[in-house]
């Protein structure tokens, strides 16, 4: 995610702006994942769904079919579906019901809706075992609500992110059921593959995640069906875009979408810069793996900012720019390398944040001495979204967006920059289509020098 005014913002004044503010299978094969990641379950998820929109695209229905591997040695006895959409909202809006709601539940038996209405746990018909696949399915209905976000409307366009329910992960650490905390990210998933049907009337216009293909559907109405493999989550969008296509030199198909009301000169420049960040980003990182990149962009996500999803980034323009670069750069730290995001937030916003001033050339020579000392002694580039949640949701921000990204220039001067690109690009592969943890990290920075990084690590507040 971006809150970021400016793209280009110095450091400095980056901090002092945001600190404000309130922020609402691949062509690479896998790498190798953590201990944790490993024992993740259920995994290899495969979901298939079919929706179909009313005249404006405001809500859809349909039903949602998610098989599973049990990747555990432990019988997996039940699994959980989490409906992110109802973060803002919990078990009701003003008026009316949840705007994510399930029903008809078959292939397990559901419990009451927890978590705020955004967990609802299926306990399946006998215990799967390891290495065995089973899967449910439910009806789905989606009520987008009447707000400019992520999961949102802005006059006549739709934006449906963290919409479609997805699998909670379970690992050593138990069931992962964390709240939305209304700051950042919280959200945590394995890859998988996707196939979304989206029958729409013809006036709409339909981005998607994935590679997408239309038909003729009633009359007056198109079936829009989306195939993303190694995936994460999926987001789609509605309305009476205008668009443009073009191919990078690397190959990768870039699909601008725009409103209406969107400058030209910031459509210009954000599919300018998005050409040049995904090539750039895939000679440092590894190749794009997904073929194509939706760019979703408004004027008028001011007060929400831009957010990432896989294959598909939604963003706020100005015509000085957009943050494209640094949501491009979350294709590869958390759509590839995936988090844990309430757990480690700094593992994709700093890492992206790190990329974005890399790819523009700031000067980042002293940024962390710049920086002063940190907001208070409980400060760490490596606390959860529950402590920025629990009173201290302004050093969100500065933390992990400024020190973070600070933190990893400074890594890179004790390394080198040829060394550090060497980490970055290793770290990446090993963890490629799965899940990192802040230990992998330090694991690939220090296995790169014989100098002991711990006073480093200790310096810089990383855990």
């Amino acid at each position: 995610m971006t809150p970021l005014r400016n793209r280009r913002l110095p450091l400095l004044a980056l901090v002092a702006v945001l600190s404000l503010s309130s922020p609402a299978s691949a062509a690479q094969p896998p790498g190798r994942t953590s201990a944790a990641a490993a024992a993740a379950t259920p995994d290899r998820p495969s979901y298939d769904v079919r929706l179909r929109a009313d005249a404006d695209g405001s809500h859809w229905a349909g039903r949602q079919t998610v098989s599973f591997r049990n990747a555990s040695r432990t019988p997996l006895r039940s699994v959980d579906v989490r409906l992110w959409g109802n973060g803002t909202d919990g078990c009701g809006v003003p008026g009316g019901p949840s705007p994510v709601r399930v029903g008809r539940v078959s292939g397990g038996t559901p419990r009451p809706l927890a978590v705020g209405c955004t967990a609802l746990r299926i306990d399946l018909p006998k215990p799967l075992p390891y290495g065995a696949r089973a899967r449910v399915s439910f009806d789905l209905a989606i009520a987008v609500p009447d707000r400019v976000h992520r999961f949102g409307r802005d006059g006549a366009y739709r934006f449906l992110g963290n919409a479609l329910p997805l699998l909670s992960v379970r690992d050593a650490r138990g069931r992962h059921l964390d709240p939305d905390v209304g700051l950042g990210e919280s959200f945590f998933s394995l890859t998988g593959d996707f196939r979304v049907a989206l029958d729409h009337p013809d006036a709409l216009v339909v981005p998607a995640t994935g590679t997408t293909t239309r038909r003729p559907g009633a009359p007056g109405r198109t079936v829009s069906t989306s195939v993303a493999r190694g995936v994460r989550d999926f987001a789609w969008a509605a309305g009476p875009f205008r668009s443009r296509k073009v191919t990078t030199p690397g190959g990768v198909r870039l699909n601008a979408y725009w409103t209406a009301t969107t400058p030209p000169e910031a459509v210009a420049t954000g599919l300018g810069d998005g050409v040049r960040s995904v090539d750039s980003f895939g000679k440092r990182f590894g190749r794009y793996p997904y073929g194509e990149l939706d760019l979703v962009m408004s004027d008028h996500l001011d007060d929400f900012g831009s957010m990432e999803f896989p294959g598909l980034v939604l963003l706020w323009t100005e015509p000085e720019g957009s943050a494209v670069v640094h949501e491009i750069a979350h294709q590869w730290f958390y759509g590839i390398v995936g988090n844990d995001q309430f757990t480690a937030p700094w593992l994709d916003e700093s890492f992206a944040q790190y990329a974005n001033q890399s790819y523009y050339g700031e000067d980042t020579a002293g940024c962390w001495e710049d920086q002063g000392r940190w907001p208070s002694d409980t400060a760490a580039l490596t606390r959860t979204m529950g402590y920025y949640a629990d009173g201290h949701r302004p050093e969100y921000v500065r933390v992990v967006y400024a020190r973070g990204s600070c933190a990893l220039h400074d890594l890179e001067r004790v390394l080198g920059g040829p060394r550090m690109a060497a980490v970055l690009r290793g770290y990446v592969r090993d963890h490629w289509l799965g899940v990192a943890t802040t230990a992998d990290f330090k694991r690939a920075a220090q296995a790169a020098t014989t100098q002991d990084l711990g006073p480093f690590w200790a310096e810089h507040r990383i855990g």
